[in-house]
């Protein structure tokens, strides 16, 4: 089946593949449309959903409460202040996180000291996980129906990780319901993400990004961009590519977990936020984006095993047995 392309530049060819024809094809079509989604995920590690089954009125609203959210006065968001990496909930205010390849704690510290990453957030975890409570805001004004909306979006993309991974279990040979039981519980984040309004000199400082390099931990990401830019994917040159909004996709990424699922064989691949198109002088808008922000994971209970058919002998594997809680929980208490 021939693949259009979301980007094509460097040797990064990030296919656009119409969600649809998985979802509601015939036999063959679905077969041809997970192959297409899996060697999206083996050659780039992104790809764009179209035809997807989140609707466009659902992710302007979302992205609506998002900014209502993030207009609140500082004091009302600080109160719901993200707390642990086994919680991971709450709000985070801007140079708090730093996003980056490290793992040792006190060099990620180094880093976020000069360049911190210019974001806020507000994280979302499943709301029914017991000691860990969502920081709900309380709701007056323009967030009146915040917590039932974010939940409705919770649940919408809950089902659409379910459906990206059967793909990819049907693209790998796999019955296309092998990975159900590893993702039913939802124990995934839905990060809604803000980059405040910022003048371009502040780019002027070496390494100053909206968010460092890096790679996801989980399964797999949902990214909602909006029309204003500025993630690029690292391609295999080595140089970084735009991964330019196309209206109505959601841009999807393989996380280390998936990767190391995988035994490399689906890629975790490096990427970032950087400034727009440089204007001197010029003071950039702020950008909402509700992802960085639906992380998928495996359920936090399971074990996390090299798949089947990834090694042909036990010393081609290249990862040992790994509980999903706990890996994440180790990147998490890097990161903040």
């Amino acid at each position: 089946m021939a693949t259009d392309a979301a980007v094509s530049k460097d040797g990064l060819f990030i296919p656009l593949i119409d969600f649809s024809k998985f979802l509601d094809g015939d036999a063959t079509t679905r077969q041809e449309t997970a192959k297409a989604i899996l060697n999206g995920f083996q050659d780039a590690g992104f790809i764009y959903l179209k035809n997807h089954p989140i609707s466009k009125e659902t992710v302007k609203h979302t992205f609506a409460m998002s900014a209502n959210f993030f207009a609140q006065p500082l004091e009302k968001k600080t109160v719901l202040g993200w707390t642990t990496p086994q919680a991971n909930r709450g709000y985070v205010a801007q140079g708090r996180e730093k996003v980056s390849l490290l793992e040792d704690i006190a060099e990620v510290e180094k880093v976020r000291s000069a360049v911190p990453d210019l974001k806020e957030s507000f994280e979302i975890g499943r709301d029914d996980e017991e000691g860990h409570p969502n920081n709900w805001p309380s709701e007056e004004g323009s967030i009146t129906g915040f917590k039932a909306d974010m939940k409705s979006f919770f649940e919408q993309c809950k089902a659409l990780h379910v459906e990206v991974m059967r793909a990819i279990a049907l693209g790998m040979g796999f019955d296309e319901s092998f990975f159900d039981h590893f993702v039913d519980v939802g124990d995934n984040n839905l990060r809604l993400l803000h980059y405040p309004e910022v003048k371009s000199d502040i780019f002027n400082t070496p390494g100053q990004v909206r968010a460092g390099e890096h790679s996801d931990y989980g399964s797999i990401t949902l990214l909602f961009q909006d029309n204003r830019g500025g993630l690029q994917v690292k391609s295999p040159n080595g140089t970084f590519v735009d991964a330019t909004p196309m209206e109505d996709t959601i841009v999807v990424n393989a996380g280390d977990l998936l990767a190391r699922w995988s035994n490399d064989t689906i890629k975790s691949t490096i990427h970032r936020v950087v400034e727009p198109p440089r204007k001197e002088g010029a003071t950039y808008p702020s950008r909402y984006s509700i992802a960085d922000s639906y992380f998928c994971n495996p359920n936090f209970k399971d074990l996390i095993e090299v798949l089947p058919g990834t090694y042909a002998t036990e010393q081609e594997k290249k990862y040992g047995s790994i509980n999903s809680g706990d890996y994440l929980v180790q990147r998490l208490t890097a990161t903040y």
